[in-house]
C-alpha cells in the first residue's frame, strides 16, 4: 500500500510540474533583455567603423507565460505581465506576429538609413516594392491565397506608388467583384482571382488583409543591417546613430560604452517607447555610461486614459536612480538632441 501511495504521489508531482512549465497561460512575461553592441550588425560599403567606444540597441525578452513564470514574474523586481490580447491583434497567429514585428523593424531602420545618410550628406532613394501583407482575416476568399509576409505588387495588372494608392483602387470595386492579386510569396511571383469581401459590413470593399507599405532604400555607399532576430521599432535612434557614425572623421562614442532606446521617424524626431525600465536595468547590467531616453510628451488624452503616466524619460530617471545606477540618462527628442550632446562629451 505504501508503495502505491509514494507511486501516485511521485506522479502528481510529475504532473504538477509538466502543468506548472509547460502549460501555457493567456499572457506574456517581459523582463530586461540585453544590451547588443550595434556595430556588428551594421556595414556601411567603403566606411568600416573605427570606434573607440559603442553604440548599443537595448532588448526586452518576452514569453508566453506559464504558472512558474506568471508567480515569478509576481514578486520579481521589473518583470511585468501583459495580457495576450494586449500583446497580439484578435486572432492574430504565431506568424502573423513575428511579421508585424519583423515589418516595424524593417520600417525603423530605413528611417534611421535616411536620416543618418541625410546628415551625413550621402545619397539615399527611395523604391516603392508594393503592399506588405501583415495579416489576413480567417474564412476570407484571401486566405486560401495570402499569408502574412506576402508582397503584394500589383492588382488587375496595375501596379501603385503607395498603399493609399492601391485601398483607393481596390474600394472602387464592388463587394464581390473578383480582382487578380500579382504577389510574391517566398520571393516567387504568383497570381490569383480574389472575391472582394464587405470588410465592415458597411459595404466597404476590401481583400481582408492588413497592410504596410513596402519600400526598398538605394543607398550610395550600399548598407547592409543583419537585425533578423530582432523585432519592433524602439531601435530607431541607436541605429542612426550607428549609421551616422560610419561617416566622417569624428567618433562620436568619445570611446564611451553608450545605449539608448527610441523610435525615429523620417524628420529624426524619437518617439514614446514600452518598457523602459527594464531597458534602463538591462543597460546598467552592461556598464553603460550614457543613456540616450525619449523626453516624449504626455498629453492630456494619456494621461486621462492613464492617469499615473510619465514621460519615458522621467520614467528611466526613476529607475536608474531606483537600481543605484552611475548611468548618465540623457532626454532627447530628435536625432540632432544625440548628436548635440555628444558634442559636449570629453573623450575617454
Amino acid at each position: 500500500m505504501k508503495k502505491n501511495w509514494k507511486k501516485l504521489l511521485a506522479g502528481l508531482i510529475v504532473l504538477a510540474l509538466v502543468v506548472a512549465f509547460f502549460v501555457p497561460l493567456p499572457y506574456y512575461v517581459t523582463r530586461p533583455g540585453s544590451a547588443d553592441k550595434l556595430s556588428p550588425l551594421v556595414t556601411v560599403e567603403g566606411h568600416a567603423s573605427n570606434s573607440e567606444g559603442v553604440f548599443r540597441l537595448v532588448t526586452i525578452a518576452m514569453g508566453q507565460a506559464n504558472i512558474y513564470s506568471y508567480l515569478a514574474a509576481k514578486v520579481l523586481p521589473y518583470q511585468e505581465i501583459e495580457k495576450e490580447s494586449d500583446v497580439r491583434g484578435e486572432n492574430e497567429t504565431d506568424e502573423e506576429y513575428n511579421v508585424r514585428q519583423l515589418s516595424l523593424m524593417n520600417q525603423s531602420k530605413n528611417n534611421a538609413i535616411q536620416v543618418a545618410y541625410k546628415a551625413a550628406g550621402q545619397s539615399v532613394k527611395i523604391e516603392y516594392r508594393g503592399v506588405y501583407v501583415l495579416s489576413v482575416m480567417p474564412d476570407v476568399p484571401a486566405a486560401k491565397v495570402l499569408e502574412a509576409g506576402d508582397l503584394i505588387t500589383a492588382i488587375d495588372g496595375k501596379s501603385f506608388e503607395s498603399s493609399k494608392e492601391f485601398i483607393d483602387y481596390v474600394r472602387s470595386k464592388k463587394v464581390g467583384d473578383k480582382v487578380e492579386v500579382s504577389y510574391k510569396h517566398q520571393d516567387k511571383s504568383e497570381k490569383a482571382s480574389v472575391e472582394l469581401i464587405d470588410i465592415d459590413k458597411k459595404g466597404t470593399p476590401g481583400i481582408g488583409i492588413s497592410l504596410v507599405d513596402d519600400q526598398k532604400l538605394v543607398t550610395d555607399p550600399k548598407i547592409t543591417i543583419d537585425s533578423e532576430k530582432i523585432g519592433g521599432p524602439s531601435a530607431g535612434l541607436m541605429f542612426t546613430l550607428e549609421i551616422y557614425n560610419h561617416f566622417g572623421k569624428t567618433d562620436w562614442t568619445k570611446g564611451h560604452n553608450i545605449a539608448g532606446t527610441g523610435t525615429i521617424d523620417v524628420d529624426g524626431n524619437v518617439g514614446r517607447i514600452g518598457g523602459i525600465d527594464q531597458k534602463i536595468v538591462a543597460a546598467d547590467r552592461d556598464d553603460v555610461e550614457i543613456f540616450f531616453a525619449p523626453d516624449d510628451t504626455i498629453t492630456p488624452e494619456m494621461k486621462k486614459a492613464q492617469p499615473g503616466v510619465v514621460s519615458n524619460y522621467d520614467d528611466a530617471v526613476k529607475t536608474a536612480k531606483a537600481i543605484d545606477s552611475k548611468m548618465k540618462v540623457v532626454p532627447v527628442k530628435t536625432f540632432q538632441d544625440a548628436l548635440d550632446y555628444l558634442k559636449t562629451v570629453k573623450e575617454k
